[in-house]
């Protein structure tokens, strides 16, 4: 009698550089190496493994990321749309070309040839037990932004299912690694015949034993490195999968792994030479503060105003950690006090939605707002910097009645007329100051970050100058 095989799988998803986690998978995933056949194991990641608001990331062009990736051992990888979105395409060719970990994506091709770059495929059949078990990529088609970047980002579905049909023949199990988010997750179950499993990432969900919709199983490993998936794929005499099991396993308690660690604080003297450059020298502080104007962000805020050319600029004071000291400043310096890989961009707004922006960025349940992911590594939200506008507010009327005067070039607003509005593209995906997604004819400036068009403005005295000259004046004030 034939018995049945089992395939152990080890998954990760969103790490976003939490580098001393990745220890942790990395120790962890050695012991099961140690005890479990090679023929009879698979290692893979669902994208975000990489996260450029951490040092060692941006100071070593991601290099870090690789040989994280490449010392683990994965047998497959997904590019997120933090590895997509973060870098152009010339910077993943100059970060992947040659990596020994196969990237894999269906959905991703780029504009130029309408092939995939030469580290990533579609899809991956690997080998394991006598298995043939075919991996597929899918990432979240943010086609507005990559289409920037010269990507073409396909529909997720249609590609998956022309990939599964292609495959389905010559495999013996069909498992997507997905970078859409649960929702869609349960989507692809429910629709898309030939499907086994499902491994899920992007909405950093958490799924303590896989989650079964129809045939289908969906696993995910939550966010940050907490988690490490652990599962084992059970195949019966027929060569189908009959069986999967286990679940996410807790990291908190896991040994981190001291050749890694080792890795990692190589690689952070590497980024910490490499960012300690002198980019500003500054005659005197920036201050911060999140509840009410102050220079640092009405800097950025005139800076972006100044690069899109709009008639007024919005900026959440939260997109600073903190404010700059006189004297030199380093690009460590920036980059710690910036992280967020957050884009400028420009819209079309009218003058009530504005209106409407500034009084919730008068009170304190939007200044105090807490933000998780959109790109934003801030703490708060934090009041709104202005440039090209000025504004008069009675802070002791009642909340949405509290702007007395609003001014664009010397002219009262109009609620009635369209502006052109200098802002962030986080509030286009309705996050935060809900009136700035409701925008049209926007334009999003890629690749640059807001730390790249803050970094130019410090070298500008007369951008600096003008930061210190209020936009708002509040009547509680002497």
């Amino acid at each position: 009698m034939i018995k049945n095989v089992t395939v152990t799988l080890l998954h990760t998803n969103d790490l976003h550089s939490h580098l001393e986690e990745t220890s942790k998978i990395a120790g962890y995933i050695d012991g099961v190496r140690e005890r479990t056949e090679p023929n009879e194991l698979i290692v893979v990641d669902c994208g975000d493994f990489l996260d450029r608001a951490r040092m060692e990331t941006e100071g070593t062009m991601a290099a870090v990321n690789r040989e994280l990736m490449e010392r683990i051992g994965y047998d497959a990888a997904l590019p997120g749309n933090n590895e997509g979105l973060s870098y152009t395409p010339d910077e993943l060719d100059r970060i992947f070309t040659g990596t020994t970990v196969p990237f894999v994506c269906a959905n991703m091709a780029l504009s130029a040839t309408g092939r995939p770059p030469s580290w990533m495929i579609p899809s991956l059949v690997l080998e394991r037990a006598g298995m043939r078990i075919g991996l597929i990529g899918l990432t979240v088609p943010y086609a507005e932004y990559y289409d920037l970047l010269g990507w073409e980002a396909g529909e997720p579905i249609a590609a998956l299912e022309a990939e599964v049909a292609r495959l389905k023949p010559q495999t013996d199990a069909i498992v997507v690694l997905s970078h859409l988010g649960l929702r869609s997750d349960e989507r692809i179950a429910a629709t898309v015949p030939g499907v086994d499993l499902i491994l899920g990432g992007h909405t950093h969900h958490l799924l303590e034993v896989p989650l079964l919709v129809g045939d289908t199983a969906i696993c995910a490993a939550g966010k940050f490195g907490a988690y490490v998936g652990h599962l084992q794929l059970e195949f019966g005499a027929d060569r189908r999968l009959v069986k999967v099991s286990g679940g996410s396993r807790p990291t908190e308690d896991m040994a981190a792994s001291e050749d890694i660690d080792a890795l990692i604080a190589a690689h952070r003297e590497q980024a910490k030479l490499k960012m300690g450059r002198k980019i500003a020298r500054l005659s005197e502080p920036l201050s911060l503060r999140y509840d009410r104007e102050s220079p640092l962000p009405t800097l950025l805020s005139a800076a972006i105003r100044t690069m899109t050319g709009a008639e007024l600029a919005l900026v959440n004071a939260g997109q600073l950690l903190e404010g700059l000291a006189a004297g030199g400043v380093t690009e460590e310096r920036i980059h710690g006090i910036c992280p967020s890989p957050i884009n400028p961009c420009s819209v079309r707004l009218n003058g009530e939605l504005i209106l409407r922006s500034l009084e919730e960025s008068l009170l304190p349940e939007f200044q105090n707002l807490e933000i998780r992911g959109f790109g934003f590594r801030g703490r708060v939200l934090g009041t709104l910097c202005l440039d090209g506008i000025e504004v008069s507010a009675d802070l002791a009327r009642p909340p949405y009645h509290r702007i007395v005067e609003a001014r664009v070039g010397g002219t009262a607003l109009d609620k009635h007329r369209e502006y052109t509005v200098a802002t962030l593209d986080m509030f286009t995906f309705g996050v935060g100051y809900i009136g700035l997604k409701e925008g049209r004819d926007i334009r999003y400036y890629l690749p640059e970050f807001i730390r790249d068009v803050l970094v130019r403005s410090l070298n500008d005295s007369l951008l600096i100058a003008r930061s210190k000259e209020p936009r708002w004046r509040y009547f509680d004030e002497p």
